[in-house]
């Protein structure tokens, strides 16, 4: 199992997987073919059906476009083996002949790949990979989820956390003082700004709901305006971590050292998925992008709490298992609707899994390995266009009612 690194990740939204992949993937074609005269992308599956509305184009013309001219092709319609979200470069001479040609798929959280070439595989640290042997080592040892990652990735990790945590916080006040349409075409208005006003005129218990709705809003709206966002574990999920974490920080006051192992133990959390399952919404629906950031959020904030070992699995367990099935259908191929609104209710999904987990002594039938596991299966199991294609679900509902229900105008 490799580092925590590769699932916090800086950079811009919308999309870890159709924005951040495809612009590391062609600074990486470059740097292969330079003295190209003309360069064509091509575009499949899921990464065609989205691309536009996730600015795939946009990523991969700001890395070619200033070398050569650059040609996007998109083919929706035409999924390759690998992986639903495939890019095949070429770089062409003056007489258009082809003098070098790459294809590359990016499988989420930003992390490109392909049959000779597989970055999620590139840097096995972690002897264990799922949470049941972890545990059970750690509960021998007497130590905790955080323990065991510094004991693995070394002291270094804590600065490399702290990174991710300042940019973490001011994605959350950008967003907050950010107001105004977001872009591309939906029309859709930024909520956060009023939704964290408003929550002050509230009393304790709803001003604290309503304060932890603004703080994931105010990230997930950073990232679908193509802020600077962390992915937790992606992009279209990145509002639910720094949502919850910011939120008890403001509340509770727990320090940035107890911050930073919290986001340890949910690093840790999705290591497990990323390497047992996915993370992709193309590969697997939502479910691995919001339901798996709802259980890195849950078992992060058990942690905080005191909970045992057992408990935060236990936490991690319910929230993830109460996403299975989630779909990817986002309209108009944005990263907007539902994908914004689902990060605010993940975030106080998560909190909710805390408290029911931390009610009990741990044990529970359905482990969260299992979870995982399932979860992969639903994936598979899923048709293509509730998986990113924005060809299903409220994708197409909200396209049938455009123009005749008043809300849609």
């Amino acid at each position: 199992m490799e580092s925590i690194r590769q699932v916090f990740r800086i950079g811009n939204g919308p999309s870890s997987s159709h924005t951040m992949g495809p612009s590391r993937a062609a600074k990486m074609f470059l740097e292969k073919c330079p003295q190209a005269s003309k360069y064509r992308v091509t575009l499949y599956g899921s990464l065609a059906a989205t691309g536009k509305g996730h600015l795939t184009d946009v990523a991969i013309l700001n890395v070619l476009e200033a070398e050569a001219p650059t040609e996007i092709v998109w083919r929706p319609k035409t999924f390759l083996d690998y992986h639903p979200n495939g890019m095949y470069f070429e770089g062409l001479n003056d007489k258009d002949e082809k003098i070098e040609d790459w294809t590359i798929f990016s499988i989420g959280g930003g992390i490109l790949a392909n049959d000779h070439f597989n970055e999620l595989r590139s840097e096995e640290v972690y002897p264990l990979s799922t949470i049941s042997e972890i545990m059970n080592d750690l509960d021998h040892r007497g130590m905790n989820y955080w323990e065991y990652v510094e004991e693995i990735e070394g002291p270094g990790i804590w600065d490399y956390l702290a990174e991710i945590w300042e940019v973490m916080k001011q994605a959350v006040k950008d967003g907050l003082e950010a107001e105004g349409v977001l872009p591309g075409g939906l029309g859709l208005k930024r909520k956060a700004a009023n939704y964290h006003v408003r929550s002050q005129g509230y009393q304790p218990t709803m001003k604290s709901r309503g304060s932890l709705f603004a703080y994931a809003l105010a990230v997930a709206e950073q990232n679908a305006s193509g802020g600077i966002v962390v992915t937790a574990p992606t992009c279209g999920s990145c509002g639910v971590v720094p949502g919850v974490l910011y939120h008890l920080q403001e509340q509770r006051g727990f320090t940035d050292v107890r911050i930073l192992r919290a986001l340890a133990t949910a690093g840790l959390f999705a290591n497990v998925v990323r390497t047992n399952a996915s993370i992709s919404g193309a590969e697997v629906g939502c479910q691995g992008e919001v339901g798996v950031a709802c259980s890195m959020a849950a078992a992060a904030s058990s942690q905080l709490f005191g909970a045992t070992l057992q408990q935060i699995e236990y936490a991690a367990e319910i929230a993830l298992e109460h996403h299975l099935g989630l779909t990817c259908d986002p309209v108009g191929g944005l990263v907007q609707i539902p994908c914004i609104e689902r990060n605010a209710f993940a975030a106080a999904r998560a909190l909710d899994a805390n408290v029911y987990a931390n009610f009990s002594d741990g044990r529970h039938r359905v482990s969260f390995d299992q979870v995982v596991e399932v979860m992969m299966q639903t994936g598979k199991d899923l048709p293509s266009l509730y998986k990113e294609t924005s060809e299903g679900g409220l994708a197409i509902s909200h396209e049938m009612c455009r123009g005749v229900c008043p809300a849609c105008q």
